[in-house]
């Protein structure tokens, strides 16, 4: 298994739009968003991953295959904003190494966050971090918080 993680240049962001569709449709389950008049659901925030020096897009591949994305944030605190891995490459170790891969980019303070309910979420993240971590539970859920 070969996970590459690809820094995502502006030819991409039409790649990394469709995988949000994924993302966004796998988290309207917890967060109740619904699609457009277009069909699509709305992220507000993409343009500025290309235009905010704080904000770092990446894409995730398995043996040579779009498998999903980061989102990372760098402003103060480093914050995984967004991670998503499709379902076919789920449990095959590719997220994990795909978040040590990010992990290691940026080394310093990190935080990942996850909604409640989103139970398989948490279970990843907890495995994911490096151990010494610290969990707070926010209005939102559950944070894990630790230093690389």
């Amino acid at each position: 298994m070969t996970v590459e993680l690809v820094r995502a240049s502006m030819s991409d962001k039409a790649v990394l739009r469709r995988l949000l569709q994924f993302y966004h449709y796998d988290f309207s389950q917890w967060n109740g968003d619904d699609v457009d008049e277009h069909g699509e659901f709305a992220h507000l925030y993409l343009d500025h991953y290309w235009t905010d020096p704080d904000s770092h897009p990446f894409l995730i591949r398995q043996t040579g295959q779009w498998a999903g994305f980061a989102l990372v944030r760098t402003a103060g605190v480093n914050d995984m904003a967004e991670f998503f891995v499709m379902r076919k490459y789920r449990r095959a170790g590719v997220g994990q190494e795909a978040a040590r891969q990010v992990f290691a980019m940026f080394p310093g303070s990190w935080q990942v966050r996850q909604l409640h309910g989103n139970v398989a979420a948490t279970v990843f993240w907890r495995a994911v971090v490096p151990c010494g971590y610290e969990e707070t539970v926010t209005e939102a859920g559950p944070v894990q918080r630790f230093v690389i």
